[in-house]
């Protein structure tokens, strides 16, 4: 049984059609990949995935409910846990008090004066930094991380409602080389230690094929390719599309 179910789904702003009929599945333990030229979709479709936007066709059925236009609160309280392009984190907080507060939300429990922030789920939060090598920075203000710390912060946030599928846009984004695979080698741990399933987007195509098991290659609002990182490489649909980015023939392989 898939994770993540995509069927026939797409969207018009104003006469353009921004995704036309896009399918697809996830498997568990599946580290799919979603890449593209600019203007290809890939944010519109992402975001219909999780609620931040409503298809005008298809459906998207998660776990076997059918999550179709519900609001990103209820898909995350069916287990689907998101990290974004740029990091959604309270840099006055602790980095310990930032996994607290999402604890709190899952289990639907408010703070006050009488029950202060840092009082609940702290036992819960460091073995969630601990899982992403942050726990002896549990102390210390988010303000003052390094970025590529606080990109495992919020990893650590996502996986606090126990997600069984994580959408994580452009995860790398605006990260060092070194610091992108050490990002991407931890989620594929984190895939199997949990029995994640992971839809990410992604510009930096080395991250993609060094680490995603399936891509699925939009253009131009549709569904042009779908394959292992080896497939894809050697498609020539793909090799069009990406004609004259040097960076990925480059990194791929394509024209070599």
């Amino acid at each position: 049984m898939s994770t993540l179910t995509v069927n026939g789904i797409s969207k018009s702003f104003y006469g353009v059609k921004a995704v036309q009929g896009v399918s697809f599945e996830i498997g568990p333990g599946q580290i799919m990949a979603l890449i593209g030229p600019n203007g290809a979709g890939k944010s519109t479709c992402f975001n219909m995935l999780n609620g931040q936007l409503r298809p005008d066709t298809g459906s998207v059925t998660f776990g076997g409910h059918d999550i179709t236009g519900s609001a990103p609160s209820e898909i995350w309280r069916h287990g689907v846990g998101r990290t974004f392009q740029i990091a959604q984190t309270f840099g006055s907080m602790t980095v310990r008090e930032n996994v607290q507060m999402v604890l709190h939300s899952v289990n639907r429990r408010l703070w006050g004066l009488w029950s202060p922030l840092m009082a609940g789920y702290a036992a819960e939060a460091d073995e969630l930094l601990e899982a992403v090598g942050m726990q002896e920075q549990a102390d210390r203000a988010c303000c003052v991380l390094a970025y590529g710390d606080v990109k495992r912060l919020e990893l650590a946030m996502a996986l606090a409602n126990r997600p069984r599928l994580l959408l994580m846009d452009e995860p790398t984004a605006g990260m060092a080389p070194k610091e992108r695979n050490e990002l991407m080698s931890l989620t594929a741990r984190l895939v199997t230690e949990r029995g994640l399933s992971v839809l990410f987007t992604e510009h930096s195509v080395d991250v993609v094929f060094e680490h995603a098991n399936t891509v699925v290659v939009m253009s131009r609002g549709q569904l042009i390719a779908r394959g292992t990182p080896e497939e894809i490489r050697e498609d020539p649909l793909v090799q069009e599309v990406y004609l004259g980015s040097g960076a990925f023939l480059e990194t791929s392989g394509i024209g070599q």
